[in-house]
C-alpha cells in the first residue's frame, strides 16, 4: 500500500530564516498540497551552544505571513509530537541504546586534546576503521577500563560504526542515483553525554522514521551526509521505510561566484530574510522582505521560479497554481543566480493587481508616515490617487513619491524645469490659463483638455511650454500622470489656487 505523502521543514533556532531556507520550505509544502500530503514542521534545537532566542517564532511568523500552512508543528500539534527535538530525549536514549546493543556504534571517550593530537599526527585524520583501534573508546578499552570510566561520570560521545568497502546509493529524485563508498565516512558522533542531546545525523533519522515522514526535501549541502542517513536506516532496520531524497541546489550570489548571503543583500540593498530581524545579542537590525514592502504572494511566486519552472515561460502564478504545476521533473540541478531586480518586478506586477480602493487602504500608513492625515481625505479620491500613478510603483512605499502633489502643495519647483519652461511671459500666460479654467463649466478631464489646448493653439504658445509650465506649478515638476486628469481630481480652486502661488513663487533663473 503506498504511503500517504508526508514531508518535513526542519529549522533550526539558531538565527533569522535565511531566504534560501524559505524556498526549501515552500518546495516541501507546494509538494506536499500536489500528492495531497502532509506538512510538518519540527524543530531541531539540539545544538544548545547556537540558541538564539526569537527564533522559533520568528520562524513560525515567516511561514505563516508566506502563507505556507503547517499541518503538524510545535503550534499545531499533532500525533506524532513532540515536534521540538530538545523534547524527545527520552526517545533518542532509546535508539542510541538500540545502536549499542546491535554493536552498531560504540561510546568513545576521547577528550579533545586527545583528539587534537591525533589530527596533528596524521594528516587527514579521520576516525574510522582505521584509527579506531588506538583511540579510547568501548571497542579498544577493555571493557572493565570502560565500566570504570562510565561509574566515574566520565564525558563521552556514542559514535556510529561504519565499515569500509562498501559502496553505498542514495536515490535521488533530482540527481538520480548517488554513490559514495563508505570508506570515505568517518564514525560520526550520534549522541554526546555532556548535555545529553543527540546530533542532527541521529535526531533527524529518528523523526523521520516515526513521523512517518516519505520525503526528504532539503539544500544540496546535506547531500554528502545523505550516505550516512542510508547507513542509519538500515542499521535500525528501517530500510523499507527510507524516505526518498530530494537535494535542492543552492541560491546563488547575483553576481560572482558562491551562494548566497546576507553580505551580499547588506551589499546590494536587497533583503535575505522574510522578517525584519532584530538580532538579541548585538542589537543590530537586518532588513526583512515585509517590511521592506515585498507582498508575500510576489516573494512565494519568485521564490518558487529560482530553481524550477512549470515547463513554459508562465511567470506569474498564483499558490494554488503553483500547486498544481509543481513538480520535480522540472527542478533544476544546478544553482540559481537570487536576481533581485526580478524580486522586484514581482511585486510590481502584484501591485497592479490590487484594485485602487486596496491600494488606497495599504497607502495611508505611508500617508501618515510623511506627516499626512489620512483622514483628511475621502477614500475614494485616496484610490483615484493611487490608480493614476500605480503602474510606475515597485512597492506601496514608493506611491508618496510618485503621488504627493495628490495630498500637498508643492513647496519648491524643480530647477531645471524652470530653466527650461519658465520664461518673463509665462505668469501673464499662466493668468491668462486661470481665467480659461474658471470659466470651464465641466471641470472633467474629457471637458476640459479640447479647451485648454483650444486656448493655446488659438494664441499661438507653444505647447509644450504652456503644458509644462502648467504641470509645474500644479506638481512642481514636469513629470506625472495626465494633466487634465490630475486637475479633475484636485478641482478647480484648488488647481487655480495652485496656478496663482506658481505665478507669485517661481522666479526667473539670474
Amino acid at each position: 500500500m503506498e504511503r500517504k505523502v508526508r514531508v518535513r521543514f526542519a529549522p533550526s533556532p539558531t538565527g533569522p530564516l535565511h531566504i534560501g531556507g524559505v524556498r526549501t520550505a515552500l518546495y516541501n509544502y507546494l509538494f506536499a498540497r500536489r500528492n495531497g500530503g502532509d506538512m510538518i514542521l519540527r524543530i531541531e534545537d539540539t545544538d544548545s551552544q547556537r540558541f538564539v532566542p526569537g527564533a522559533e517564532d520568528y520562524i513560525n511568523e515567516s511561514l505563516a505571513w508566506l502563507g505556507i500552512k503547517i499541518d503538524e508543528g510545535v503550534r499545531e500539534g499533532g500525533a506524532y509530537g513532540p515536534y521540538k527535538q530538545s523534547e524527545r530525549r527520552d526517545i533518542y536514549r532509546s535508539h542510541v541504546k538500540m545502536l549499542l546493543d546491535a554493536g552498531k556504534a560504540y561510546l568513545a571517550f576521547d577528550t579533545p586534546e586527545e583528539l587534537e593530537a591525533a589530527r596533528a599526527a596524521t594528516p587527514n585524520f579521520q576516525y574510522d576503521a582505521s584509527t579506531r583501534m588506538g583511540m579510547r573508546n568501548s571497542l579498544a578499552l577493555p571493557a572493565e577500563e570502560v565500566q570504570r570510566l562510565l561509574e566515574e561520570g566520565a564525558k563521552y560521545v556514542v559514535r556510529f560504526r561504519i565499515e569500509p568497502g562498501r559502496d553505498v546509493t542514495v536515490d535521488d529524485m533530482l540527481r538520480g542515483p548517488v554513490t559514495i563508498n563508505s570508506r570515505v565516512l568517518d564514525d560520526k558522533v550520534l549522541y554526546k553525554s555532556a548535555d545529553d542531546l543527540p546530533t542532527y545525523h541521529l535526531a533527524n533519522i529518528v523523526d523521520d522514521h516515526l513521523m512517518e515522514v516519505t520525503h526528504v526535501i532539503r539544500g544540496e549541502e546535506w547531500l554528502p551526509s545523505a550516505p550516512l542517513h542510508v547507513l542509519l536506516y538500515e542499521a535500525f532496520g528501517w530500510a523499507d521505510t527510507m524516505p526518498r531524497f530530494v537535494h535542492l541546489p543552492l541560491l546563488l550570489k547575483p553576481d560572482g561566484k558562491g551562494k548566497l548571503s546576507k553580505r551580499d543583500g547588506d551589499r546590494l540593498g536587497f533583503p535575505v530574510f522574510p522578517l525584519e530581524w532584530h538580532d538579541p545579542k548585538s542589537g543590530a537590525i537586518s532588513s526583512g522582505y515585509r517590511e521592506s514592502g515585498y507582498l508575500p504572494e510576489a516573494v512565494i511566486n519568485f521564490l518558487a521560479l529560482l530553481g524550477w519552472n512549470p515547463g513554459d515561460d508562465t511567470e506569474i502564478m498564483s499558490m494554488d497554481r503553483l500547486i498544481e504545476l509543481f513538480s520535480f521533473d522540472h527542478c533544476s540541478r544546478s544553482g540559481a543566480k537570487f536576481d533581485f531586480e526580478k524580486g522586484k518586478w514581482f511585486n510590481h506586477k502584484y501591485l497592479q493587481e490590487k484594485s485602487d480602493d486596496e491600494l488606497a487602504q495599504m497607502f495611508k500608513p505611508v500617508m501618515a508616515a510623511n506627516g499626512c492625515d489620512p483622514a483628511a481625505f475621502d477614500d475614494s479620491y485616496i484610490a483615484r490617487a493611487v490608480g493614476m500613478v500605480k503602474s510606475r510603483i515597485n512597492f506601496v512605499s514608493d506611491l508618496w513619491a510618485q503621488a504627493r502633489f495628490f495630498f500637498v502643495e508643492p513647496e519648491s519647483y524643480d530647477a531645471k524645469a524652470v530653466k527650461k519652461r519658465w520664461s518673463e511671459e509665462m505668469p501673464r500666460i499662466m493668468s491668462e490659463l486661470i481665467e480659461v479654467l474658471k470659466g470651464l463649466d465641466d471641470f472633467s478631464s474629457a471637458a476640459a483638455e479640447p479647451v485648454v489646448l483650444g486656448w493655446i493653439a488659438d494664441k499661438g504658445y507653444h505647447l509644450g511650454n504652456v503644458m509644462n509650465a502648467f504641470r509645474l506649478t500644479v506638481v512642481g515638476e514636469c513629470k506625472g500622470p495626465h494633466m487634465f486628469d490630475i486637475t479633475e481630481l484636485l478641482g478647480c480652486e484648488e488647481t487655480v489656487r495652485r496656478i496663482q502661488k506658481g505665478i507669485d513663487s517661481i522666479k526667473l533663473p539670474q
